[in-house]
């Protein structure tokens, strides 16, 4: 069992080692693994981070011990396989984490990127990652958010998700009301416990694409058009 707390708390005398709970004694942890995510009690997904960087070099290792042997499309299949699924995986939970955890895992991306096509740690990564039609780490997260809003919209969305996001509806008529496809963002006081939350995070992320992109016909050309919009220029 985990106990989530600011980091000011942790150490407070106080705080109790163990919980009962129908007369069994359950220690504390400092941290808990949940479908594959590492939870800490500070939420801040450091040991997470870690651990998903360390897997994916371990695999990127094994690939590169073969790489003379494959083509660059089977490369990139491998790596799309063993290191890209899990920067993906449950990637929406670190939106809104500092720059330098996004950065760990683009350093991975970019490791990934440049044994496909063998180059030189000193080359630019963008054009690597466009040839590859990959999205960078940050912009991969705000790919999955939006989906998840745009599933909202067209009834999708499931209602665990659809329950946290509010559409906006003002309250008397206004010229910008006629955009029916803006969510409200809620006020939060904290940053690791407010403004990264889903219900902060995603009407954040969504209302500020086009809206042109937010009034897409159909889930296929929206996640064309967001890729675009989304790649660094």
């Amino acid at each position: 069992m985990i106990l989530v707390s600011p980091k000011k708390h942790l150490n407070h005398p106080s705080l109790p080692s163990s919980v009962d709970l129908n007369g069994s004694s359950i220690a504390l942890s400092p941290a808990v693994r949940n479908l594959g995510v590492t939870l800490d009690q500070s939420l801040s997904f450091h040991q997470h981070v870690a651990n998903v960087c360390r897997t994916c070099f371990f695999e990127i290792r094994r690939i590169s011990s073969i790489r003379h042997l494959l083509t660059e499309d089977a490369t990139k299949t491998l790596l799309c396989a063993f290191v890209l699924s899990r920067l993906d995986y449950c990637n929406s939970i670190l939106s809104g984490s500092p720059n330098y955890i996004i950065e760990k895992l683009q350093r991975v991306q970019n490791h990934a990127a440049r044994l496909i096509f063998r180059s030189s740690k000193h080359d630019h990564i963008t054009p690597l990652l466009q040839t590859l039609h990959w999205l960078p780490v940050q912009q991969r997260i705000q790919f999955k958010i939006s989906t998840l809003c745009f599933r909202n919209f067209d009834l999708s969305s499931p209602s665990y998700l659809s329950d946290l996001l509010d559409v906006y509806s003002p309250s008397r008529s206004l010229r910008s009301s006629a955009d029916t496809r803006l969510f409200r963002i809620p006020s939060a006081r904290t940053k690791t416990y407010g403004q990264r939350t889903f219900s902060y995070q995603a009407p954040s992320i969504w209302n500020q694409l086009p809206h042109s992109l937010r009034h897409s016909t159909s889930m296929q050309s929206f996640k064309t058009s967001l890729k675009t919009h989304l790649f660094p220029h």
